[in-house]
């Protein structure tokens, strides 16, 4: 069970830029089509969280 807290926005959000993934039409910001799911999840959070969705912070390494 994860402890980080996601809005039910954000989670729509992020399932919906997987849509886009499968389907072979997720693009990044280049412009260049995106073939890792990780970066695919990484999109969608970046977007819910300029939207002002409730994401956790950025992990600090």
């Amino acid at each position: 069970m994860s402890k980080t807290k996601y809005s039910d926005k954000a989670q729509d959000k992020v399932g919906k830029v997987m849509h886009e993934f499968k389907e072979g039409k997720l693009k990044s910001s280049s412009g260049k089509k995106v073939t890792s799911k990780k970066q695919a999840v990484a999109i969608g959070i970046s977007e819910a969280r300029e939207k002002g969705l409730k994401v956790p912070k950025k992990k600090k390494g």
